[in-house]
């Protein structure tokens, strides 16, 4: 399906699962560091105290992941690398799953995503409301989010009005003068998006559907709770580093910054004159965001550039690996913490962080983020998926989950060209299910 023909401005859109059927879901996350696709399947699954919003469980039935090449901050910088390394990720999944699969759902970090909300008013008259005025105001609101230029990948009503009144979540059979709404939307640059497109085609796959990064990874690292009083997510990546924040339930926000974990080490490949990997390998290792007064007296080796047998590795104290990742790690934590205070959103956030990404797991950086952030942190893990090798257990694998979390909630969001007439007011509600029922027979 290209991006530019389909009446709902632009990008495929995913169907909400069957509530009542299992589904199979395969989603690809194509980062900077690593190419991970994944293929689960979905079962529904009652009611439960853990995890409530969730309406499907999921087990992990194939799982292939690759170095990433060709990927640069989030962006696709060489069509052939990516297409190849897409190829040998699902190749690799579709072996372990024992299926083959044709489309995918795929993250988006490129494209300068960028959070807007638009706000909406009908008359109402003094009735109640109806599914129509809700369709209504929705694309009132949708309407205004529209450019040329940027492709909306999410639209989600965060809020409705009643005469004036805030804070309403459904206002269905209400009744009032004037029905608003609040609509965040969450877009990004067209030809990003058209080349993130472009790769998966190429692999001789389509695209089923497009989340931001940032929206996946709060999905899958994010507890209730948190997603209800209001909660920030920080998915630090290799190239890029994403926030979203959620309240209510609802993603509010999000945003994406141009460093992560690569970027130290490069720092470090220069700083120390040694090789990509061998900075990597020190970083892991060595590095810390935390100043430690044995660093200065330990001793680390450093292997040199050259290919010459001859040259010796230079030693170092390990103070000095420390201090250029803190460098960086401190630069790209203030630089978050200055979007969250742009954002407005600061309030909302409170005190609550939950960090996740691949970089997350550098040492010391949980109290290097409290420092900066000046909030309580923890480290997110993918939550409430079966069937993860332990490898992938971990905060890299987020986005990844996260992307299978995402069918359960695709039904809370709206596009301005009708496709979403029902789905303003969540999955359980009475109209959500009669316009399910409706989509389903006709």
């Amino acid at each position: 399906m290209s991006l530019f023909g389909s009446a709902n401005f632009g990008l495929p859109r995913l169907k909400p699962v069957p509530s009542k059927r299992s589904h199979v879901v395969s989603v690809l996350d194509i980062g900077s560091t690593k190419v991970v696709c994944m293929i689960g399947r979905l079962t529904p699954r009652a009611e439960s105290q853990i995890l409530p919003g969730r309406t499907h469980n999921i087990e992990v039935i194939g799982i292939g992941h690759q170095k990433s090449r060709g990927v640069k901050n989030g962006v696709i910088a060489d069509l052939d690398a990516v297409e190849s390394v897409v190829r040998l990720a699902v190749d690799a999944a579709e072996r372990m799953a024992g299926l083959t699969i044709d489309s995918l759902i795929v993250n988006v970090s490129a494209g300068r995503l960028q959070s807007d909300v638009y706000t909406a008013t009908i008359d109402l008259g003094g009735q109640e409301v109806e599914a129509n005025d809700l369709k209504k105001v929705l694309a009132a609101a949708g309407h205004q989010s529209l450019r040329t230029d940027r492709a909306i990948l999410h639209s989600l009503p965060t809020g409705f009005s009643l005469d004036g009144e805030r804070g309403i979540r459904d206002p269905l059979a209400m009744f009032g003068d004037v029905l608003g709404v609040d609509m965040h939307v969450l877009t990004a640059e067209r030809p990003a998006l058209k080349n993130l497109e472009l790769c998966v085609n190429r692999a001789h796959l389509s695209v089923e559907g497009m989340v931001a990064t940032p929206y996946a990874s709060g999905l899958a690292a994010l507890v209730d709770d948190e997603v209800e009083l209001g909660c920030a997510a920080i998915d630090m990546g290799g190239g890029t580093t994403t926030i979203s924040v959620f309240a209510e339930g609802r993603l509010v926000h999000a945003d994406a910054v141009g460093l992560g974990g690569h970027h130290v080490t490069t720092d470090l490949a220069r700083g120390l004159s040694t090789r990509i990997e061998d900075a990597e390998r020190l970083k892991v290792v060595h590095g810390s965001a935390l100043p430690n007064s044995a660093d200065e007296r330990d001793i680390i080796s450093v292997p040199p550039i050259g290919e010459d047998d001859r040259d010796q590795p230079t030693h170092v104290p390990r103070a000095l690996v420390s201090r250029i990742v803190r460098a960086r790690i401190e630069e790209t934590l203030e630089l978050i913490r200055d979007r969250i205070q742009r954002s407005g959103f600061s309030p909302i956030v409170g005190k609550r962080i939950v960090l996740t990404g691949g970089a997350s797991q550098l040492t010391g950086l949980p109290e290097a983020a409290r420092r900066i952030l000046a909030r309580n942190v923890r480290i997110g893990r993918p939550l409430g998926v079966s069937g993860l090798p332990a490898a992938a257990k971990g905060p890299a694998f987020s986005t990844a989950v996260g992307l299978m979390i995402y069918p359960q909630v695709a039904d809370l969001e709206t596009h301005a060209a009708g496709s979403g007439m029902f789905s303003a007011l969540g999955a359980n509600s009475r109209f959500a299910r009669m316009g399910q029922w409706l989509k389903e027979s006709f």
